[in-house]
């Protein structure tokens, strides 16, 4: 009898651990429920921090290392650092009176071939010259004539001249110096339009579009300029998890120079 009533006592026991155990973990489920929706909810698309902090640099549109094209030694640099100029402006002068030479030799050896070939044709009315050599003739006066073509783009090469408008950011060499051709000679770059280049998180992307404003603020000058998105890049840094994004300012400011870094913020963040 003693040992029945043992069991029963310990059946209820048994029932009550068991119960216990059931209440706890249906308390803890809702829990786990929320603390995992809470992980695999998806991050909004851009904070205000991020957005606030985001590194940029101020960019000229278009920039060059002009090169010599021939050998020679340089007598003009009409430009010097910081100088502005023109597209077309003379950047460079190489002393080229060995080139005029070699250009009025195979001129006048045209000029020669040419003449024999005229003659010959005129000679060919009246059965007076071989076609063969009527012929030749021909050939030689195109050869001199090709000639002629390589000989002026070589004196052409005596000159460097600007692509576009802009400024000097260096000179490379000095003048009367002894260059050759592919020596580096000039640097230069246009400001006439100035861009803004940043590094977005990707995920800007759900609101970011050509177009939206933000403000930039350059370290240098302390200010802060009105600018606009130009051009979002086309592919996104799979490493990084960003986005290359070109903007420019709504006014070209007069203080702010190419190589400048500052801090974007776009004002409104999207909902």
């Amino acid at each position: 009898m003693g040992e029945e009533q043992g069991v029963a006592q310990m059946t209820r026991i048994g029932w009550w651990l068991a119960g216990g155990c059931v209440m706890s973990v249906c308390l803890l489920i809702p829990i786990m429920m929320a603390t995992a929706g809470s992980k695999s909810d998806p991050k909004p698309a851009s904070s205000a921090a991020e957005l606030s902090t985001i590194r940029g640099l101020v960019k000229a549109t278009a920039q060059a290392t002009l090169a010599s094209q021939v050998q020679g030694r340089i007598s003009q640099l009409p430009f010097k650092e910081g100088q502005r100029f023109q597209k077309g402006a003379l950047l460079v002068s190489l002393d080229c009176s060995k080139y005029e030479a070699e250009l009025a030799s195979v001129q006048a050896e045209y000029r020669g071939k040419k003449k024999t070939y005229e003659n010959n044709l005129r000679l060919a009315k009246y059965h007076a010259v071989g076609e063969l050599e009527l012929a030749v003739s021909h050939t030689d006066a195109e050869k001199a004539f090709a000639s002629v073509k390589v000989a002026q783009v070589t004196v052409n090469g005596c000159t460097v001249r600007a692509p576009f408008p802009g400024r000097v950011v260096k000179m490379i060499v000095n003048e009367h110096e002894n260059v050759f051709p592919n020596d580096q000679l000039i640097s230069l770059l246009d400001d006439s339009l100035l861009e803004i280049e940043l590094i977005l998180p990707s995920k800007s992307l759900a609101w970011l579009k050509v177009g939206t404003p933000f403000e930039y603020a350059v370290d240098e000058t302390g200010l802060q300029y009105p600018a606009v998105v130009q051009d979002i890049g086309a592919n996104v840094d799979p490493a990084s998890q960003t986005v290359k994004v070109k903007g420019l300012f709504r006014t070209q400011p007069e203080n702010v120079l190419a190589g400048m870094s500052g801090t974007a913020s776009f004002a409104e963040l999207p909902r």
